[in-house]
């Protein structure tokens, strides 16, 4: 099997984010033996959306955390069994696979019970029923295959068998004292006592020995309808055997039954485990499929899932549960944050508009050329991060890039632009969470707690009635997550600048790093479009000479 390799960008994903994570997949599914994933976070943005749509390209897998998953390990593929199954057969699969316990389903997959090695063991050492194949409804063709016999005739495709088990090792005028109408009957060659039998109304004869049967007493079994089956065991192991027939739903446990699911986390596996003394828990699917067992040894068994970061090396605005994952390649064009890695990796960070220009930079440098679609993704990313080369993070290598990919792709990079501020940068029908955790990242920066959301719109007087709604979602925010200030950039693409919008107890911060006077929370800054190089930066200054 190839190795997995999830490929993710930050919470609350961008164009960059997303595109540089589908691009990249292809790319290392291309140049290496590896199965390349890529995620995404959250919800995906309307111009995300449009990109996507734009150039034919599915919506990349959600998953929101690397914790170890039931999934992740290494546990018994076993398949289940049916409640019918004899006990012998259940025996066999067990010392097969080595395992000490299997799972009991319906017709549909679903788990009704579990076998155990003790309830095996506890129908030998239970002084048995003689009745015990009645109350268990044991099928005909589980006696013959736990006695290896053959069949000599069947009264019924699915005789009834009534009555109790009787050896008849004696004369037969004393075996019909014992004998009742229904019974099953084990017997030896004696002519004399198969008659006995076959007069006394028995369901089933069994003949040990395998000993020859002549055609009276077949012909005698036909007109009383009794089954006649031939075993080559004595009758002695006969009678041992035939209980190892009833079918195991007879003995399963069927309550308290404790299973996991695929997508379970092992800590949470462990917690149950450590709070429970079973050998073996079942798993299942999504749908409530039986798919294998898990045991305690399970779990040491868990691998890291393998992880690709792109557009962020920041801890706040990773997945969850990177303790659980192996960082082995990081692709950013930010400021180095406080990831940190057990070994060694491939880390490309460069001072460029976006991390599709880095991405799509691999591929040309390797040789090797993106797909239309790859393309079209890696183009529209970057003219969404460089707002058409307008943000001042835009260099040469932005522009030289787009005008490679616009070719592989096919668009005219100005009439797309167009078109993707016109579909991403509409409010309309949108909330103030929704608008707010668009495009939303966390910072430590020195001693302070703060986030920082963007949106790019060309309807910012649109956006003022919704204003004091936005307040109050923010400074509750604030106040209950303990930030110093949290701050919203409007930003207008074709003005070239953002309404800033403060909130939180160190707002006035905003104020001093961007020389604007806050009114009503809010403050036009003119030429501000790049949180990344304009917002960030002066922020950390202020706060450092605090």
């Amino acid at each position: 099997m190839k190795e997995t390799i999830y490929i993710t960008g930050h919470k609350n994903p961008d164009s960059d984010s997303i595109c540089a994570a589908v691009a990249y997949a292809e790319y290392k599914n291309k140049v290496s033996d590896v199965n390349a994933i890529p995620l995404r976070q959250g919800e995906l943005s309307r111009e995300t959306k449009f990109i996507l749509n734009y150039f034919g390209v599915k919506e990349p897998q959600l998953k929101v955390t690397m914790k170890a998953q039931v999934s992740d390990l290494t546990f018994d593929s076993i398949s289940p069994i049916s409640p019918d199954v004899s006990l012998k057969m259940a025996w066999e699969i067990m010392s097969k696979n080595n395992v000490k316990t299997l799972s009991v389903v319906d017709a549909n997959g679903k788990l009704i019970g579990l076998a155990s090695v003790s309830n095996l063991i506890n129908t030998y050492m239970d002084i048995w029923d003689n009745h015990i194949l009645s109350k268990s409804k044991t099928r005909i063709n589980n006696i013959i295959d736990t006695l290896a016999a053959k069949t000599i005739f069947l009264a019924e495709d699915e005789p009834k068998l009534p009555g109790k088990i009787v050896v008849v090792a004696m004369q037969p005028s004393s075996a019909e004292e014992h004998i009742d109408k229904g019974d099953i009957v084990i017997t030896g060659d004696r002519t004399d006592s198969q008659d006995t039998i076959l007069e006394a109304e028995a369901a089933l004869m069994i003949v040990s020995g395998n000993h020859p049967i002549s055609e009276e007493i077949i012909e005698k079994a036909k007109l009383k309808g009794c089954s006649i089956i031939s075993t080559p065991f004595d009758s002695f192991t006969t009678a041992r055997l035939i209980v190892q027939s009833i079918p195991i739903s007879y003995v399963m446990t069927t309550s308290n039954i404790i299973s996991f699911k695929s997508f379970d986390y092992v800590e949470d596996v462990k917690d149950v485990m450590l709070k429970t003394r079973y050998r073996s828990y079942p798993v299942v699917d999504e749908e409530g499929k039986v798919i294998g067992g898990i045991s305690r040894y399970h779990l040491i068994s868990a691998l890291k899932k393998k992880l690709i970061l792109v557009d962020h090396n920041e801890k706040s605005q990773t997945v969850e549960g990177l303790e659980d994952a192996e960082i082995t390649e990081i692709i950013d064009h930010h400021r180095l944050a406080d990831i940190q890695t057990g070994s060694p990796i491939y880390f490309r960070n460069e001072p460029v508009g976006s991390s599709s220009t880095i991405v799509a930079s691999i591929f040309f440098e390797n040789g090797i050329r993106p797909s239309k679609e790859a393309a079209g993704l890696l183009c529209g990313a970057i003219i969404s991060d460089t707002l058409m080369f307008r943000s001042p993070t835009t260099t040469q290598k932005d522009r030289e890039i787009v005008k490679r990919l616009s070719e592989i792709c096919d668009i005219v990079p100005e009439n797309f632009a167009a078109e993707l501020f016109k579909a991403g940068t509409s409010l309309e029908g949108k909330s103030c969470s929704e608008i707010f955790y668009q495009d939303y990242k966390t910072f430590s920066l020195s001693n302070f707690k703060i986030g920082v959301a963007q949106v790019n719109t060309m309807d910012i007087d649109g956006f003022m009635p919704m204003k004091p709604e936005m307040l109050e979602l923010m400074n509750k925010k604030a106040d209950s997550e303990n930030f110093n200030f949290l701050l919203l950039l409007l930003t207008d693409i074709l003005k070239g600048g953002s309404e800033l919008i403060a909130a939180g107890q160190d707002k006035e911060v905003v104020a001093k790093a961007f020389d604007v006077t806050l009114i009503d929370n809010c403050a036009y800054a003119e030429g501000i479009l790049s949180r990344k190089k304009q917002v960030i930066p002066p922020l950390t200054t202020t706060i450092e000479n605090l």
